[in-house]
């Protein structure tokens, strides 16, 4: 990993680490939420394991886990697009994007997931387009955004979806989801003690 990247992971786990201890106070709406260090390590090696070259994130943040996903997918000249609807968090992950030297890798929609997600997926150029997808925002909706993701994976492609475990208060949703995600038999999924829980879904028809 070269000193730019690594620079700015470091800073913003720094950052994370100071809101989850109430260090500093932050407004909700600007709170990082990202995912944990291990997470990111997880997200980069799956993504080098599958020589993923199109991904979709739903969940920007402030960019870390976009970061640690370029990372990986820069080798093989891939590409991220990934979806944010806080403007001020989309500022600040253009900023980082800027200062790990990425950003002609990512291009970042802003505005409702739902929407865009169903903008995408009208697009014949995304049918089964995605090997890599990433869900990591609002709990409330996380059913709703696999169905829409869902056909844009790619036969074999993966779709990690963060929070399974962890917050406590997001369980009975995520528990619905992944109860949902096993019975369809179209997926082979798992739920992995990683981070804040990560939950790993294989396309398999």
């Amino acid at each position: 990993m070269n000193d730019l990247i690594s620079n700015v992971l470091s800073e913003l786990e720094e950052q994370s680490d100071l809101e989850k201890s109430r260090k500093i106070d932050v407004k909700p709406q600007d709170r990082m939420l990202a995912i944990t260090k291990d997470t990111g390590e997880l997200l980069n090696i799956i993504l080098r394991l599958k020589n993923a070259k199109n991904m979709l994130e739903i969940g920007t943040s402030v960019g870390y886990s976009t970061i640690w996903c370029a990372e990986a997918i820069a080798e093989k000249s891939g590409n991220i697009i990934t979806i944010e609807q806080n403007p001020n968090k989309i500022q600040r992950a253009k900023e980082n994007f800027q200062k790990a030297n990425v950003s002609n890798l990512i291009t970042i929609k802003e505005g409702s997931a739902i929407k865009i997600l169903e903008e995408l997926k009208s697009q014949e150029k995304h049918n089964e387009f995605f090997d890599f997808v990433l869900i990591d925002a609002d709990k409330e909706n996380v059913i709703k955004y696999f169905d829409l993701v869902f056909p844009m994976v790619a036969l074999g492609g993966i779709i990690i979806t963060d929070n399974m475990l962890y917050p406590e208060k997001y369980r009975k949703e995520m528990k619905k989801y992944s109860e949902y995600l096993k019975r369809n038999s179209n997926v082979r999924t798992t739920t992995s003690q990683i981070g804040n829980g990560e939950e790993i879904t294989v396309k398999i028809k």
